[in-house]
């Protein structure tokens, strides 16, 4: 039976793909460039592989953060300051929050039944302001940060320093529920837990396999209910 819900933030949660578009978007603008279909396309890619190359241990946090856009500027021959553009970006992200469909009723209900917990590789700063904005911190026992922790997602280090701040925790009444199989998915099979995917796409899973597939956290109650 489980017991301790991990929660990933980003896509499981809150829609980060319009929190993001929106904060690149204003960002850029002020910056003097115009965020068009296809700028906005190429800094998504970008912001992707510097992502991954973070969750493979190739690049450190601030790394990915000023050289997305150091990259994205050079692509572009836009001649601007990537540091002064990471930061403003932060601070566009942080304003607001967006809920994907139904995911805030879904965790107002988990709430009463489980012990969650999130697991976020995301910015401190930017997470705290938007959950905050969301008024999700009374449902979570304990927010885990990577940036406060010192280790990302999806090493099994994070996630010892998760489970070292828990009491009574065991791995074996736990399941890791997100939307990226390469940092939540993993990260849960490295973590010792049982996963679950959020994946609405119906993408296929190569060599991460979790151990179960939802469409959205809206399912997530169902399926619990048959563990």
């Amino acid at each position: 039976m489980i017991e301790f819900l991990f929660l990933d933030l980003d896509d499981t949660i809150l829609d980060f793909h319009k929190a993001e578009r929106l904060a690149v978007g204003k960002t850029l603008e002020q910056f003097g460039v115009r965020p068009t279909e296809q700028v906005l396309s190429t800094y998504h890619e970008i912001n992707m592989r510097h992502w991954e190359m973070l969750e493979r241990g190739e690049l450190t946090r601030d790394q990915v953060l000023v050289n997305r856009f150091g990259v994205l500027f050079e692509t572009l021959g836009v001649q601007a300051d990537p540091e002064r553009c990471a930061r403003a970006y932060e601070h566009n992200l942080g304003i607001g929050h967006y809920f994907l469909p139904g995911a805030e009723e879904a965790v107002k209900r988990l709430h009463e039944k489980y012990r969650l917990f999130l697991a976020s590789n995301g910015t401190a700063s930017v997470q705290h302001s938007r959950m905050t904005s969301a008024g999700l911190y009374p449902y979570f026992e304990q927010v885990f940060i990577s940036q406060k922790l010192g280790y990302n997602k999806p090493s099994k280090e994070y996630f010892d320093a998760c489970y070292a701040q828990i009491p009574d925790f065991d791995p074996k009444k736990a399941l890791m529920v997100g939307d990226s199989l390469t940092s939540d998915i993993l990260g849960g099979i490295n973590g010792g837990m049982a996963t679950c995917w959020v994946n609405p796409g119906h993408k296929k899973a190569d060599k991460i396999i979790p151990d179960y597939e939802i469409e959205n956290i809206t399912q997530l109650e169902a399926l619990l209910e048959t563990l």
